[in-house]
């Protein structure tokens, strides 16, 4: 159910009872254990951890604090320990400019050639930062546009910081600090952070979660750190589990990908994958990719995009759920039809419908479709993404004209149903001007939507 994604589990304090640790972290759905090393001793204990547990996976290299000494045969030797199968990362490396350990040159040294090995061996990279954003960001934007992949661990950045790495495809994890009372300036970063950007980490021993705050931090604890998450972010602990395990093997090739699913569930609401297929192509949609969601794979050609019947035998009783939500990663107007059959179903059943679109149903269906919102769809979410026609069109990759298609709709849409426009809150996008166009002129409710790469 859970990976952590960082736990030193060679510590000393785990010296007499790490197989309990072990047993305790299985006990409580941790499937499976990355554990970093800091320095050449300690990465080859994270090699042998790996080797022992089937479950306990290694990244090598050398930390921040440790490169005090660096020499650049090291790499040679981080090379040769990341020839074992089961590491999966160079790390934990970065830089950390609270301690005066180590020259920042020769960290910035350390850290840049610990990167190029990560890319010659085609590896994601571990990260640590301490009061050392500014360098860190300027490293990161000279890698851009390469095929480097990050996590940075026990992110302590601005939400413009988490903004830009996550544009930059990277991904960021919190500990247990999140669950700490006087942590309210990291959950304000945590809640602009989509859960397809983020990864579960303990980094065990340390930042141990509350209720345990104070005592030794192991695997077991990532449970509670994945339920302060789920309540942030209004949806189920199992989501953000399930979310996380996919991103980590999206990065570290851990675990496996999930099977396709016609209807998935996010918190309360039951999601129906109509179809892949789409009008538009938007710049940040993974529809041509592996088009996963939260954990759920939602890939499918037309051939295999099922009919009403199969739909409705998945919802069962409608009111099981906040809302059954007409989504996917394609346009659901272009099946039209299926999605009325459906929609009918869940209201006379008593259930409440909500149809998730970019708002070009009616240029679909060649007639005005909104009409027929009338008692069958209850809410209306429409991807606005830009106040702009011309970024409008290059972001959804459509002729200019279609903006004002969607406008239309969403005007003509608001006498049926109740209407929300939505932008991807990308750091390019006017997020105020976009809230002015949606409330004063076209009278509807806005929502910024969590960017994730």
């Amino acid at each position: 159910m859970f990976i952590d994604s960082h736990a030193h589990l060679f510590y000393p304090n785990f010296n007499g009872d790490l197989d309990e640790v072990v047993n305790r972290a299985k006990a409580n759905g941790v499937d499976y254990i990355l554990v970093p090393g800091t320095n050449l001793a300690t990465s080859a204990e994270a090699v042998q951890l790996a080797e022992k547990y089937d479950f306990i996976y290694a990244a090598v290299g050398v930390h921040p604090q440790d490169t005090k000494e660096w020499d650049d045969s090291l790499i040679k030797k981080i090379e040769e320990l990341s020839k074992n199968p089961k590491v999966v990362a160079i790390g934990e490396i970065g830089l950390d400019y609270y301690y005066d350990f180590s020259p920042k040159e020769v960290q910035i040294d350390a850290f840049k050639k610990q990167i190029d090995l990560a890319l010659k061996l085609k590896l994601p990279i571990i990260v640590h930062n301490r009061e050392a954003s500014t360098d860190l960001m300027k490293i990161f934007r000279e890698y851009k546009g390469t095929e480097l992949k990050a996590q940075f661990h026990c992110f302590a950045g601005s939400i413009d910081e988490a903004r830009e790495l996550i544009e930059m495809g990277h991904f960021v994890s919190f500990t247990g600090n999140i669950t700490f009372k006087n942590a309210d300036n990291l959950r304000k970063v945590l809640d602009k952070v989509s859960i397809e950007d983020l990864l579960l980490e303990t980094d065990s021993p340390f930042l141990t979660p509350v209720p345990h705050r104070g005592k030794r931090n192991e695997p077991s604890y990532v449970a509670l750190i994945a339920e302060k998450i789920a309540e942030l972010k209004s949806i189920r602990t199992e989501d953000v589990a399930r979310t996380t395990s996919y991103n980590a093997y999206k990065l570290f090739g851990i675990g496996t990908k999930p099977k396709l699913s016609i209807t998935y569930q996010i918190g309360e609401n039951l999601y129906i994958n109509v179809t892949n297929r789409c009008d538009s192509d938007c710049i940040f949609c993974d529809r041509k990719g592996e088009a996963v969601l939260n954990g759920y794979n939602l890939k499918m050609d037309k051939s295999e995009e099922p009919g009403a019947d199969a739909f409705i035998k998945e919802i069962g009783n409608p009111r099981e759920y906040n809302e059954i939500v007409f989504c996917g990663y394609g346009e659901p107007t272009i099946r039209w039809e299926v999605v009325k059959e459906v929609a009918k179903y869940v209201k006379q059943n008593g259930g409440r419908t909500r149809l998730d679109t970019d708002g070009h149903g009616n240029v679909i269906n060649k007639r005005d479709i909104t009409p027929e919102f009338k008692d069958l769809i209850d809410s209306v979410s429409i991807s606005l993404n830009s106040s702009d026609p011309e970024q409008y069109a290059k972001i959804m990759r459509v002729e200019p004209k279609m903006f004002d298609e969607m406008v239309a709709f969403a005007k003509s849409a608001k006498q049926y149903s109740k209407v929300t426009l939505t932008v991807v809150g990308m750091s390019q996008i006017d997020i105020e001007k976009a809230r002015s166009f949606v409330e004063n002129e076209i009278g509807v409710n806005f929502r910024e939507r969590p960017y994730f790469s």
